[in-house]
C-alpha cells in the first residue's frame, strides 16, 4: 500500500498486519471487492463511512509503536487530520532526518484502527446499517463468527473493550468523529465480563478529561442496567474495597438519580 520497503522480520505495514491479523483485504482490494453481506445490510451514507482523504500525494511518515517497536507507514497529509500528528510532524516528536514518529505507549493494534480510520472513514469490525430493521449492526467475522471485543493493554496488563481504548485514543489525537465512531460500536457490544466492564470503565476515566460526558456516562448506564450481574459476581464489592475513585462517586449519584426517578414515577 504504502510501497517502503522494510525489513520483515522487524517491521509490519499497515495493510499486511490487516490481512494476516483480521483476513481482510488491502485498501484498493476492499475499494472495488463486492459486498459479502445480506443485500439487506448496507452502509448508510454518512460522515462515519466516508474516507477521510482522497489525494494521497504526500511523503511518507514511518511511525514506531509498542513496546516491540512495530512499525507502521502512513501519509503525512492523513496523518495530519489529526491535530496531534500535525504538531508532531512539525515539532519535535519527528525525526527529521528519516521522517520518523515514535509512539511507545501506544498498542499496535489500536493504533492499527487508528490509521484504518483516518483512509477509510471506519475500522474493523465496520459499522454497517440494516434498513430492514432500521439499526446499526457490526459485520461479523469470516464464516459469520464473531469478533473479540477486547484487546490485550500493556499498560494495565489485562483486557480492555477495544472500542474503549481507541475512543480515548481519539481523545488525545484530538478525532472527535472517531470517538462518535467508537462510542456507537461499543453500544451494540454484549456479554461482556463485569471484570472487563470495570477495568474498562477505570481506563475510560483515566484517558478522559472530567468533562467528558459521553464515555464515563455510558459506563455508569451499563453497570446500572447490569445491576443485577454485579451483586452476583462480587466483582463489585471487590473493586470498591481496594479504593475509592471519580469513578464509584459518580456510580453512587447516577445510582440515587435512578432511585429518584422511579420514585417520581410511583
Amino acid at each position: 500500500m504504502f510501497g517502503r520497503n522494510v525489513n520483515k522480520s522487524q517491521t509490519e505495514s499497515f495493510t499486511r498486519k490487516r490481512r494476516e491479523t483480521k483476513g481482510k483485504s488491502s485498501f484498493r482490494e476492499h475499494a472495488v471487492s463486492k459486498n459479502r453481506h445480506d443485500r439487506s445490510i448496507r452502509k448508510a451514507p454518512t460522515e462515519e463511512s466516508a474516507p477521510l482523504v482522497s489525494n494521497l500525494t504526500s511523503s511518507i511518515i514511518t511511525l514506531v509503536v509498542g513496546r516491540e517497536q512495530r512499525l507502521f507507514a502512513a501519509h503525512e497529509d492523513v496523518l495530519c487530520i489529526s491535530p496531534f500528528f500535525s504538531a508532531a510532524c512539525r515539532g519535535q516528536f519527528m525525526e527529521a532526518a528519516n521522517k520518523r514518529i515514535s509512539l511507545p505507549d501506544e498498542e499496535p493494534e489500536i493504533f492499527s484502527s487508528v490509521l484504518e480510520y483516518l483512509y477509510k472513514g471506519d475500522y474493523y469490525p465496520r459499522l454497517l446499517h440494516n434498513k430492514r430493521k432500521n439499526s446499526w449492526e457490526l459485520e461479523t467475522g469470516e464464516g459469520g463468527g464473531s469478533i473479540e471485543s477486547t484487546v490485550f493493554h500493556h499498560g494495565v496488563d489485562g483486557e480492555l473493550l477495544k472500542d474503549t481504548v481507541i475512543y480515548c485514543t481519539a481523545e488525545k489525537y484530538g478525532l472527535e468523529e472517531l470517538k462518535r465512531v467508537a462510542l456507537r460500536k461499543q453500544g451494540l457490544q454484549s456479554g461482556i465480563q463485569c471484570s472487563t466492564i470495570l477495568s474498562s470503565a477505570r481506563y475510560a476515566y483515566a484517558n478522559t478529561p472530567d468533562t467528558d460526558s459521553k464515555l464515563r456516562a455510558h459506563y455508569l448506564a451499563l453497570i446500572i442496567r447490569s445491576r443485577n450481574t454485579f451483586k452476583r459476581s462480587g466483582t463489585m464489592q471487590m473493586e470498591m474495597q481496594s479504593g475509592g475513585s471519580q469513578l464509584f462517586f459518580d456510580l453512587f449519584v447516577a445510582l440515587c438519580n435512578h432511585v429518584d426517578d422511579v420514585a417520581s414515577v410511583a
